[in-house]
């Protein structure tokens, strides 16, 4: 099975930008490890006639309907802004 180095996980660590002792490395190397060899069991499963899925449960469209309906009054709306003009709420320029 994979055998997960110290110098492997440092330099994983490295390129992810962790800082990391040797006793860590040494520590992280062994449960990578196990874990890799956890997954190269799922090799020895035949998946001849499985059919690929997306999801594992048989899951539909969960959303509700897209229907247009009214939305609030322009006169609410506005009642909670700083500032409006026109009917249209005013914003501070954050471009010259």
């Amino acid at each position: 099975m994979a055998k997960m180095t110290k110098d492997e996980v440092i330099e994983v660590a490295h390129l992810a930008r962790l800082a990391i002792t040797d006793e860590e490395a040494i520590h992280f190397a062994e449960q990578l490890e196990a874990i890799t060899n956890a997954m190269e069991l799922l090799n020895e499963l035949d998946t001849e006639n499985v059919e690929p899925t997306t999801h594992v449960l048989p899951m539909v469209n969960v959303m509700r309907e897209d229907i247009a309906e009214e939305g609030l009054p322009r006169e609410t709306v506005l009642k909670n802004v700083k500032e409006h003009e026109a009917g249209q709420v005013k914003v501070p320029t954050i471009l010259e």
